[in-house]
């Protein structure tokens, strides 16, 4: 098993998308790369401790390739724009790629700048690439946010979109049910 840290605006997102993916066994939504220890969620999006709200995702790498989940990463947020995903705002909601080891970082580098230059987005790829220091997991009643609250306004128009455009365009990589 392997761990990467992925931040793509709000995590309860990020969370939803990589828990229908096929070898990834848990995924834990927090905060990272910020200078607090023990962050709580109201300290984070006061934007002053630095964190990011992000997903750490633990996958099985003979069941998902790091190259794949990087790839639906990438093409299930806005990486182009710095500190913002939709109408979310805020240093926090940054995208970023916190990596464990010194291969994920070569990866993460190479996914970027191949889909960087694919012309596929209209603007540079923003993502911040750096070394994991720490991970602070989320409160409880973030953690299944989606699984347990899918009905709410926010989840029927954020999230499912999102989960929606997985299963056209990654159906190959999704759980099987």
């Amino acid at each position: 098993m392997e761990t990467i840290t992925l931040g793509a605006g709000c995590f309860w997102c990020v969370e939803a998308i990589f828990q229908e993916l096929e070898g990834v066994k848990t995924v834990e939504s927090g905060y990272s790369g910020g200078h607090v220890k023990n962050p709580t969620y109201e300290e984070v999006c006061s934007d002053i401790t630095g964190h990011a709200e992000v997903c750490q995702l633990t996958y099985d790498p003979q069941t998902i390739s790091l190259s794949d989940i990087l790839i639906v990463f990438f093409k299930t947020h806005n990486p182009t724009t710095l500190n913002r995903q939709g109408n979310d705002v805020g240093s926090y909601y940054r995208s970023a790629i916190f990596f464990h080891t010194e291969e994920q970082e070569l990866e993460a580098i190479a996914v970027k700048k191949e889909l960087d230059n694919s012309g596929e987005f209209d603007a540079p790829i923003v993502t911040e690439i750096e070394k994991i220091t720490s991970f602070y997991k989320a409160e409880n009643y973030h953690q299944d946010f989606y699984k347990i609250h899918g009905e709410q306004p926010y989840c029927t128009f954020v999230i499912q979109p999102k989960i929606e455009k997985v299963k056209k365009f990654f159906g190959d990589k999704l759980k099987k049910k």
